[in-house]
């Protein structure tokens, strides 16, 4: 198998690991899932075949730093596996919660000269009022893998609490991607906690792209995850 990964990145999975050794208290926060097709930024990774996923997350005490190792399949210029270590801050200022994060992404057993390594960084705002939710994102690559070199996406997601299991969301976003088709995404769905570890989603994604193949069609996709 060819891992073409940068030194930072294994300084980073180093580090990621030696956390528990390091810190006086902290918890593992490890969650798994799958679903019908892997959609980020409402484009399709695993051009339109299910996919399997897994995260494990380092969480400080206060929850306010995190790290750790994820995981997903995806199908993408001979890649079938994407691995990732990354980590960040969970601040709250304002009555606003805020995700700020920085990832360091790698596929496993691409084509020969693919460019199959990128960072990718975000940062989320979020604000809960009774069963309101909203979210804003900024996520921002400088150099994506495959044929993308920088890429910004932007979005909005509105949610409302139907019943203590059941939510019903809605986002919309717009991705600017250089040496690749710039868009338009959004999606709508529910998602239903069978139990307090399990989850399901069913959601509607879509995108204005007019391109040929699975990438960008719309589609119907459910999902499921369990945290433990």
């Amino acid at each position: 198998m060819r891992l073409n990964a940068s030194p930072l990145s294994f300084a980073l999975l180093a580090a990621a690991l030696t956390l528990p050794a390091t810190a006086q208290a902290q918890s593992w926060d490890v969650s798994i899932g799958a679903g019908t097709d892997n959609r980020s930024k409402d484009a399709s990774k695993s051009d339109g075949n299910p996919f399997v996923w897994g995260e494990a997350l380092w969480v400080s005490a206060d929850g306010f730093f995190y790290a750790g190792p994820a995981f997903e399949t995806i199908k993408s210029n001979g890649s079938n596996v994407e691995v990732e270590i990354g980590g960040g801050i969970r601040p709250q200022w304002a009555g606003f919660d805020f995700d700020l994060n920085a990832t360091h992404k790698w596929r496993l057993d691409s084509n020969p000269g693919v460019d199959d390594d990128a960072w990718e960084f975000t940062a989320d705002m979020k604000r809960s009022i009774g069963p309101a939710s909203a979210r804003l994102r900024l996520q921002h690559s400088p150099d994506g893998a495959g044929s993308v070199k920088q890429w910004t996406w932007v979005s909005a997601r509105a949610g409302w609490d139907l019943t203590e299991k059941l939510n019903a969301s809605a986002e919309l976003g717009y991705r600017d991607q250089t040496n690749s088709v710039s868009y338009t995404g959004y999606n709508v769905g529910v998602s239903y906690l069978l139990t307090r570890d399990l989850e399901l989603d069913l959601r509607y994604h879509g995108t204005d792209a007019k391109q040929p193949g699975e990438q960008y069609k719309d589609a119907l996709v459910a999902t499921v995850a369990y945290a433990f």
